[in-house]
């Protein structure tokens, strides 16, 4: 408990939090505290709430969900049956327990999402949760039970054990009381994709967190190569002005401001060449990911939504996560475009007409392989980008009687992309190996100083020099870690 104390404070409104601040508080780099006025807020709507169910039809409250809304549900005490048997019948996930860290982002995605003010549950709900952030309680999950319109089963379990019906696990020092909950906090609760927007939080932090590296590994290879600066120009990007290509542009001229070498070649291979454009289009597709998360991180969207200042409910699709799904499918497939870049370039690194060297960067005695294996393991890791680069959005699912008939799959599109965060880590290590070694045995070190020369050094200290052939599991293992030390220095 003492050590996540330790950690600086973020104040949780519903109007603020952002993917890599959801990333933090998933790793216990931070500690929340909860907005005073935003909790005020929600403890007003819980009595307004009251009020309207007296007087009109309300979807879960006074009715049945999914195709049983035309069943009326008896209008009963506050703390009748209707809530907990909500929550018993839609906690039925399936399959592997959701990681620790995935289930803290859900927790904080969620006591976000609920404090915008839009639903009628218990105000005491939003303190558990906000203890079990704090403690390091948490909910057992289940990884299947979502279709992108709303992550019911999971957060049906988070109910249960809000309630006491499932128990708490691990954390430090008292788990978080149990708490009676009703028809009024029951699907409130459940009305939202917190773990998928959670989880998409997770994998576009550490995805961006490795983008931002591949231009320093690019870079390295076109200094290993003596490529041409001449595709990074301001003045080509500035006729075609894409944002994102825009951006890898104007990084490569800063990291190779002081190239101080003329490339023998008119122009260089798409993988040099083609760089601002390939990967500037994942920049875009990451920013366009990371926008879509700002609004649902931040959204009241639960089904019926409260309109505490109308004292009214909406009934709404706003939960469907449509853009969500979309959003994630276009930053999986923009990877797989920047991943294949990497694995080019690795081809130019092996061969004796760019670098000058024995092939495959050997130590030159014959028959050597050298790094021949790099290309066989980074082909590999990105034929596994690519298949959970499939679109999700391609899925279609009508069920609940007919009532619900579309689903955007979103769930799953998070999933694939947190399987996608390791095999580009690895294409990309696989480019930084070979390139440190093509500086090595080339006698070249990037020139100047600055980011360039520093990820240089860093990688030359973990790295092992000699070029004998030998097992390069624990060479591939450490340029791996070069990147995920970077991505969270």
């Amino acid at each position: 408990m003492a050590a996540l104390m330790a950690h600086p404070f973020l104040c949780l409104s519903g109007n603020s939090l952002d993917a890599a601040q959801v990333t933090a508080l998933a790793r216990s780099r931070l500690t929340i505290t909860v907005d005073t006025k935003a909790r005020e807020r929600v403890r007003e709507a819980h009595g307004i709430a009251q009020r309207i169910v007296g007087n009109r039809r309300v979807y879960g409250y006074t009715t049945g969900v999914g195709a049983n809304r035309t069943t009326c549900v008896a209008k009963a005490p506050a703390h009748d049956a209707f809530g907990m048997q909500l929550l018993r019948s839609h906690s039925g996930g399936i399959g592997p327990e959701v990681p620790g860290e995935q289930v803290r982002a859900m927790l904080a995605v969620r006591l976000n999402q609920l404090l915008a003010g839009g639903t009628s549950i218990q105000v005491e709900v939003l303190d558990r949760i906000a203890e079990a952030l704090a403690s390091g309680h948490l909910p057992t999950v289940h990884a299947f039970g979502a279709i992108g319109t709303g992550d019911l089963s999971a957060l049906g379990e988070l109910g249960l054990t809000l309630a006491g019906e499932l128990p708490w696990q691990g954390g430090n020092g008292p788990a978080p009381a149990s708490i009676v909950l009703d028809r009024r906090d029951a699907l409130p609760l459940m009305s939202s994709g917190a773990l998928t927007i959670g989880q998409s939080a997770l994998g576009a932090t550490d995805l961006k967190a490795l983008l931002d590296q591949v231009p320093l590994i690019a870079a390295l290879t076109l200094t290993a190569i003596r490529g041409s600066a001449e595709a990074y120009s301001q003045r080509v990007h500035d006729l075609k002005p894409h944002a994102g290509t825009q951006t890898v542009a104007a990084r490569m001229r800063q990291l190779l401001s002081s190239a101080d070498w003329t490339s023998h070649l008119v122009q260089d291979p798409f993988g040099l060449r083609c760089l601002p454009q390939v990967d500037g289009a994942a920049v875009d597709a990451w920013r366009r990911l990371d926008e879509v998360l700002a609004v649902e991180i931040n959204a009241a969207a639960e089904n019926p939504l409260l309109d505490a200042d109308e004292e009214d409910y909406h009934h709404h699709g706003g939960f469907h996560q449509a853009q969500l799904a979309l959003a994630l499918d276009q930053f999986r497939l923009s990877l797989v475009g920047t991943a294949a870049l990497s694995a080019a370039r690795l081809g130019y690194l092996v061969e004796p007409s760019f670098t000058g060297l024995s092939p495959f960067l050997s130590d030159g005695s014959p028959g050597s392989s050298g790094v021949m294996i790099t290309e066989y393991t980074a082909q590999s890791a990105l034929a596994e980008l690519r298949t959970h680069a499939q679109p999700v959005s391609l899925g279609h699912a009508v069920i609940s009687r007919g009532s619900e008939d579309h689903a955007s799959f979103a769930s799953t599109g998070a999933r694939r992309l947190l399987d996608s965060v390791q095999p580009f880590q690895l294409v990309l290590a696989c480019e930084l190996l070979a390139a440190i070694r093509a500086l090595r045995l080339r006698d070249f070190v990037p020139p100047g100083c600055g980011e360039l020369r520093d990820f240089y050094e860093t990688a030359v200290k973990r790295l092992q020099s000699s070029a004998r052939d030998r097992n390069l599991t624990e060479d591939l293992h450490t340029a791996a870690a070069i990147l995920a030390d970077g991505a969270t220095s």
